[in-house]
């Protein structure tokens, strides 16, 4: 098409209004129409589109619904709203494309710090973090949460020329950052912070508690083990939820024994992570910890008994994720949703088809996330269902999803 060629996207729209009532556009007016929406930043407008390119049944043309995808979430990077930021940052940190690095740089000047940290985590991602000069003064953030997202990003790169920083950053904070700090440290080759880092596992502070239980299971050395089957008894809930979750992240069979422990905590939260940190393990003896957290009075465990037995392979649990995914708490189903994620039983795609349909937004949320993380058959449809919701952020998680499943599809078919 040749005005769409010479950059006269307006051009091409008017040539496909301008037809007579009656008139079908060919489908090379039509595809030319739709990447010139996306072109004008007009996601919503190319998607009204789509359907007379691929009807009467004809299959999904996999790069326009790609592209169409992509720009629903990169129109609203700057949104007046700061969820849908934040959601449109997510969506792109989970993409972990390396041609969005000038958005990525962009969003770590945004005015929300949960917007810079997400962008600072995305940058990351793309595994450009070392080509990004943005990231790197991004260390003098003024928020603890970006300064420490940007660690992360960098730490994991290997950006040899933050040692001086991080070292400072080591001394002189008494918070988590610093154990953050050590933990990039150590990526750079400085074992020796480890010792400090296992030290600060039983330190005054239960931030600091957290943040250094969190780093041992990120960084699974064997040494840490002791450290981390200790923590599930800190007098804090909250660290020894932590430290039931870097046992899972661990992954080491050594963790079975502190998280059979951990799934009889008094706290709910403790006995939720750590039925997922067993799940996350993989090991089939432990299906018979698990099973009595079905029947736990706080709804939470139980979605989280259904999501460990579902990974450890137990079809029969989908009964139960039914059950939670009618609940009258709209965090419950939302809950329920995430969990399906971890399902390869194709009946689970029903509940999420009806999660992703729910009346409140927040299943509805949850369930687009889960189906870009699920390896079922037949995410591409309930997907598209997404990018037509009333609901701003579900449109995005749903684009995210969508750009994600149908990147592995184009992996698996030129892998063949």
């Amino acid at each position: 098409m040749t005005r769409y060629q010479a950059g006269e996207y307006d051009g091409v729209l008017q040539l496909l209004q301008s037809l007579p009532a009656g008139q079908e556009p060919g489908r090379e007016l039509v595809r030319y129409a739709i990447l010139s929406d996306l072109k004008l930043g007009k996601p919503e407008a190319a998607w009204k589109l789509y359907p007379a390119l691929v009807a009467p049944n004809r299959p999904d043309e996999v790069g326009v619904l790609r592209e169409l995808a992509r720009s629903f979430i990169i129109t609203r990077v700057r949104d007046s709203q700061e969820h849908i930021r934040i959601a449109a940052y997510t969506a792109l940190a989970e993409m972990g494309e390396s041609d969005t690095l000038p958005i990525l740089e962009d969003g770590l000047l945004d005015s929300s710090a949960l917007v810079r940290a997400r962008a600072g985590e995305a940058i990351g991602r793309s595994g450009l973090a070392g080509q990004s000069s943005a990231l790197k003064r991004a260390l003098r953030d003024e928020a603890p949460g970006v300064r420490i997202a940007v660690i992360n990003a960098l730490g994991d790169a290997k950006v040899s020329a933050i040692t001086d920083q991080l070292t400072e950053i080591a001394r002189v904070d008494e918070g988590p950052e610093s154990i953050f700090a050590l933990a990039g440290l150590y990526k750079l080759g400085r074992t020796d912070v480890l010792t400090d880092i296992t030290n600060a596992a039983t330190l005054p502070d239960p931030e600091v508690r957290m943040a250094a239980v969190g780093i041992l299971g990120r960084l699974r050395r064997p040494s840490s083990i002791s450290a981390l089957s200790q923590a599930v008894y800190d007098p804090h809930p909250a660290v020894r939820a932590f430290a039931a979750g870097a046992l899972g992240e661990f992954g080491s069979a050594d963790g079975i024994a502190p998280l059979t422990h951990s799934v009889g905590d008094e706290n709910p939260r403790v006995r939720a992570v750590a039925a997922s940190s067993l799940g996350r393990l993989g090991a089939a003896e432990t299906r018979s910890v698990i099973q009595p957290l079905l029947r736990d009075p706080d709804e939470h465990v139980r979605i989280s008994a259904v999501e460990a037995l579902l990974r450890l392979g137990d079809a029969s649990v989908i009964l139960n994720a039914a059950d939670l995914a009618r609940h009258p708490d709209p965090s419950i189903r939302g809950g329920t949703a995430q969990a399906l994620a971890a399902a390869t039983t194709p009946n689970a795609m029903t509940i999420l088809e009806s999660l992703i349909r729910d009346q409140q937004p927040l299943p509805r949320l949850m369930a687009a996330r889960a189906l870009g993380k699920s390896r079922l058959p037949g995410l591409v449809v309930p997907l598209k269902t997404g990018l037509q919701d009333t609901d701003a952020a579900v449109r995005i998680a749903s684009a995210g999803s969508l750009y994600q499943v149908l990147s592995r599809k184009d992996k698996q078919g030129s892998a063949r």
